[in-house]
């Protein structure tokens, strides 16, 4: 599947991010900025992100993420997947919040 795509570093400061990944994942650790629209939902709720902004989409590693920038740029919205994820954002050491005190990717 050929879609846009960017390395983390790319992402600007104030870009939209949208995590597609599942309820767990996201509980367990996400970016604070994020915006969160599982992929199994995003048929249902795509509505509710703004199609006038270019959307950073993410999920663990790439996979969940490129499917999901490829239905959202044939829905008439601009979006770019984020190469390596959320996994690359951990390796990175760049921060994180979730539900516990220690905050992590699974």
């Amino acid at each position: 599947m050929d879609v846009p795509t960017v390395n983390i570093d790319e992402i600007p400061e104030d870009a939209r991010l949208v995590d597609v990944r599942e309820d767990d994942e996201w509980a367990a650790g996400h970016a604070e900025r994020a915006q969160h629209l599982p992929v199994t939902e995003l048929a249902e709720r795509y509505g509710e992100l703004p199609a006038e902004e270019q959307l950073y989409v993410i999920c663990r590693s790439g996979g969940r993420s490129a499917r999901a920038v490829a239905w959202l740029n044939q829905s008439g919205y601009t979006a770019v997947n984020v190469a390596g994820g959320m996994g690359e954002w951990q390796a990175r050491g760049l921060p994180l919040v979730g539900d516990s005190d220690d905050p992590h990717v699974i």
